[in-house]
């Protein structure tokens, strides 16, 4: 007796499997995470490689990265504490700190666009997480941070004293701000800096799939961070803009630098480490752009973790 062709077909295709997860779903990109937490010895020793490669056959290795962030802060804090006329020992730790902090969190996004295009190689044969070079990237960006720190020691063991009593950065100025001076609340800087680690992870993420998919963006969000840097309060301060709110100019620049993202991230890690006056609202933008940044990363992660192989 002749068996049916669509019985024949059904007796030789494997039953269809009901309960398969879709690719675009939460619980694979949650497992992504986990997974890429898990492998942390993997991106901790290729963050550790990035760094020997880059400094390798050098007669002092990593502690460039340290020689030329002291330069940086030396020269610019020296030369803007006389243009603006502000004591530079108060003024030289607060560049300092302002560089440290900048060059963490500009490196996050710059480096974090061509996250998954540098890792093209191991993202199309070595089957991992996505989040393994997330983590990579932010972790050598925490080793580079870590060497950066030697200055800030420096800087503080010269100027301790100016920056251990109540002073402030104008000089000659009614509307002058008076900074408490460091006590224990530098302390606060810790927290500071693991919310600021927790938010250039969503940033590579988030923007390493953006990239992956349009390569333009790269070169666009590096114009951006150049000009960012001269609106963020570095090498200049908040403080040059106390005064009444009467719609000078001065108050004007006032209200875009509390409408930039980065000054907030900025002053929640540099206000405690220089004794400066800590304003809590710039906890509130911080933590408000951390749940927003997340939950972004986290529909990119859940819709497009699966093409980022294709796209690179």
């Amino acid at each position: 007796m002749a068996v049916p062709a669509l019985a024949r077909q059904d007796a030789d295709d494997p039953a269809p499997v009901e309960n398969a997860p879709s690719p675009r779903s939460w619980g694979r990109a949650f497992a992504d995470i986990r997974a890429g937490i898990a492998q942390r010895e993997l991106w901790g020793h290729l963050g550790w490689q990035d760094i020997k490669q880059r400094y390798r056959r050098s007669v002092i290795g990593p502690l460039w990265i340290t020689i030329s962030m002291a330069v940086t802060a030396a020269a610019l804090g020296g030369l803007y504490s006389q243009l603006f006329g502000q004591p530079i020992g108060t003024f030289m730790p607060y560049v300092t700190v302002g560089f440290m902090i900048w060059y963490f969190i500009s490196a996050c996004v710059l480096e974090g666009t061509e996250t998954f295009i540098a890792n093209e190689g191991l993202i199309r044969f070595l089957p991992a997480p996505l989040m393994i070079y997330v983590f990579r990237t932010v972790w050598r960006q925490i080793l580079f941070f870590a060497h950066n720190v030697v200055v800030y020691v420096i800087v503080l063991a010269i100027f301790f004293q100016q920056l251990d009593e109540p002073y402030t950065m104008v000089r000659n100025n009614p509307h002058a701000i008076t900074h408490p001076g460091l006590s224990w609340w530098a302390l606060m800087a810790i927290p500071a800096f693991v919310l600021i680690v927790v938010n250039g992870l969503w940033v590579t993420l988030l923007f390493g799939i953006i990239s992956a998919r349009f390569r333009d963006i790269p070169p666009v969000v590096g114009s951006f961070m150049q000009l960012f840097f001269t609106m963020t309060p570095i090498i200049w301060t908040t403080d040059l803009l106390a005064g009444p709110d009467d719609g000078s100019p001065r108050a004007i620049i006032a209200v875009l630098a509390k409408l930039n993202p980065f000054y907030h991230f900025i002053e929640i890690f540099r206000a405690p480490l220089v004794g400066q006056v800590q304003s809590w609202t710039h906890w509130a933008v911080a933590g408000g752009i951390t749940i927003i940044g997340w939950t972004l990363a986290l529909i990119a992660l859940r819709n497009y973790r699966s093409r980022v192989a294709y796209w690179v």
